[in-house]
This record gives structure tokens, C-alpha cells and sequence, in this order.
């Protein structure tokens, strides 16, 4: 690698910036959820997933890509949701290799009550530090990262008025 493949001052100050940024709010947020709810921060955002999919179910292949976790990790973090009674894994009609993720009604239940505290930390943590315009564009700058880094973006589609914890608590 050449010298003109260095990142300047400012590259590198906002490199710096968004990683540190985004890793402390990851780990405040995943610590707060945890102590308040019991509940681990991915294990929130799959059973968010799955609320929001057609009869509470996703694929697992489906359902890895969209945490942007393996499908190694994923089936570890699915065995743990099960144990709590949250998740099941079903068969797949259609495909006799696949196998599915479902949302149990206690599964709905656990995420219906974190999910205003959720909300509320997120919006403390985050939102309530930017303005309506950061917000977009940090939407926006959040979309084009995701689909670089793994070729989609899982929430396309999703509409932009309806807060994800409102739309995770109407869907259960």
C-alpha cells in the first residue's frame, strides 16, 4: 500500500469519530437492555425481525442475513431464545432442508414489554442527541454502509413514519 492510500487528518478523526461512537452505543445500549429487561440486544433486534415478518416466521438463512450475523452465530443465538421459550424452529414446507424461526406468544409478550423501554433508551441515547436532519442522513449514511458491507439492505421498504418500537409492538 502506497503513501496515497493513508487517510488524512480528517479521514482519520471521523474514522475514529463514528467507530467509537457507534461501539459505545451499541455496548450502553445492550448493558441498559440487559439490566432492565433481562433481554440481550440481539436477541431484541431478531425477535423485532420476526415480529415484522408474515405470521411471525423467517427462514433462518432469512433471518441471518437481516442481524448481519453467521448463520453459525445465528443458530447459538436461536438455541438461547428457545430455551426461553421465545423462539421455535419449525420445518420448512416448502423446502425440506430450510427451517424456520417463529415467534412463540411468549416471545411477542417479552418483546411487547421491552419494547417501550427500548424505545425510550434509544431515544435518549441517540435520537434525542441529533437533529431531524442528522437523523436522515444518518439513516441514510447507516443504508449505504449496510448495503456495502453485505450486498442489501434488509429494512428497504420499511416505512420512515412509524417508530420501529411501535411498529414491533403492533405486529405482535
Amino acid at each position: 500500500m502506497g503513501e496515497a492510500n493513508l487517510l488524512t487528518p480528517g479521514e482519520q478523526q471521523t474514522v475514529r469519530a463514528f467507530l467509537s461512537a457507534a461501539r459505545l452505543l451499541s455496548e450502553r445500549l445492550g448493558q441498559e437492555l440487559l439490566r432492565e429487561t433481562g433481554m440481550r440486544q440481539i436477541h431484541y433486534e431478531i425477535l423485532a425481525w420476526l415480529s415484522e415478518a408474515p405470521q411471525g416466521r423467517l427462514r433462518m438463512a432469512e433471518l441471518a442475513r437481516r442481524t448481519a450475523v453467521s448463520h453459525s452465530r445465528l443458530s447459538h443465538l436461536v438455541d438461547r431464545l428457545e430455551e426461553r421459550r421465545w423462539v421455535e424452529r419449525r420445518d420448512c414446507s416448502d423446502d425440506a432442508r430450510g427451517l424456520l424461526a417463529s415467534l412463540t406468544d411468549d416471545g411477542a409478550k417479552a418483546l411487547q414489554e421491552a419494547a417501550p423501554w427500548h424505545a425510550e433508551c434509544v431515544h435518549s441515547r441517540l435520537l434525542e442527541q441529533l437533529t431531524p436532519e442528522q437523523t436522515a442522513h444518518l439513516r441514510e449514511i447507516s443504508e449505504v454502509l449496510l448495503e456495502n458491507l453485505t450486498g442489501h439492505f434488509p429494512r428497504r421498504g420499511m416505512p420512515t413514519d412509524q417508530p420501529a418500537a411501535r411498529q414491533a409492538a403492533a405486529s405482535v
